[in-house]
């Protein structure tokens, strides 16, 4: 059976050809740009990618979902442009791709890069996240934040996969701000409500959880500015529906 692999860019060039190499062991390699005003689409092209311009229109399940109708593999694959598949990953790829046995979809650990260091705790230590999957077997939902629904039996690869996320702390704040807006919307989109209480309540809640409980603290300032952001994150998106929600007369 063969393997797909979906890279969804935007603004690319410094990180989309080093991915792509990674990705040799791959049937087939797509590109869903978004317009890149870079030469993301050239240089994917270039190195044999099947490339396809579409607007994002911040909805990302339904950018992964058309690569993922795209894809001619029987097995899709789902990486982005600044993660990094090692040669150890890269083997449990194949060993699932040639005996899959009864699994449908494979989970990724994934370690994340904050301001130049790997974090090993809180919310940026290790991301357990569904990237990889039979087609046909579930469709991406949620606009942001989004993930793979797939029904059936699933596992979870032994190797990491690496994410270099910014390395700049205003493109950081920048990412922040408008991944909070469409938190919002999808929120109001869920049926969700706003009030004092949860632009209060959740943000602390957030920071104790990352902070505390999974142990950012041990991350030194690097995790007490991680876990701050990502309170930051929460605050934003429910004073964002807050807004949207109040009455005519009071806006």
């Amino acid at each position: 059976m063969k393997l797909s692999v979906v890279i969804l860019t935007k603004n690319e060039e410094k990180n989309i050809e080093e991915c792509i190499v990674k990705l040799g062991f791959c049937d087939e390699i797509i590109v869903v740009d978004d317009h890149s005003q870079d030469d993301t689409a050239v240089i994917a092209d270039r190195l044999g990618a099947k490339v396809y311009l579409r607007a994002l229109n911040d909805d990302f399940a339904l950018q992964r979902n058309f690569g993922l109708s795209k894809a001619k593999g029987g097995w899709v694959l789902f990486i982005d442009a600044d993660e990094r598949l090692g040669k150890d990953l890269a083997e449990e790829i194949k060993e699932l791709v040639h005996d899959p046995g009864n699994c449908v979809g494979a989970y990724m650990i994934r370690k994340n890069n904050f301001l130049g260091k790997t974090m090993h705790y809180g919310e940026f230590g290790k991301s357990k996240l569904l990237r990889m999957g039979k087609k046909g077997k579930g469709l991406w939902k949620r606009k942001v934040h989004e993930y793979w629904d797939i029904k059936g039996e699933t596992i979870v690869f032994n190797n990491y996969l690496e994410h270099a996320s910014s390395d700049d702390l205003n493109g950081f704040i920048n990412k922040l701000n408008r991944y909070s807006t469409l938190h919002a919307i999808e929120l109001e989109r869920e049926g969700k409500r706003s009030g004092m209480i949860k632009i209060l309540i959740w943000p602390v809640l957030k920071f104790i959880n990352n902070y505390i409980f999974k142990a950012a603290f041990r991350d030194g300032t690097y995790g007490f500015v991680n876990s701050t952001l990502m309170s930051m994150h929460s605050f934003l998106a429910w004073s964002k529906l807050w807004l949207m929600q109040k009455p005519p007369t009071q806006k």
